[in-house]
């Protein structure tokens, strides 16, 4: 698979899923809310370590800056 995911969005994405970590473990989410936003969390983390998002591929999008050629 092409890396579509730049490293900002990585970032975010890793930032967006320790936030949902944070708040579960402190209890200040719980029930439907927590089954949710976690498995958000954990798809947003799986997609930012592997660096490819599935929903990006059907429309062809990309975050990852294209590298020049000298």
């Amino acid at each position: 698979m092409k890396f579509n995911m730049g490293s900002a969005d990585r970032i975010i994405r890793l930032l967006v899923a320790s936030t949902v970590a944070a708040l579960y473990l402190t209890d200040q989410i719980s029930g439907l809310a927590a089954i949710i936003l976690g498995a958000s969390a954990l798809i947003f983390a799986l997609t930012s370590f592997a660096g490819v998002c599935p929903l990006y591929l059907p429309f062809r999008f990309s975050t990852k800056k294209t590298e020049k050629l000298a």
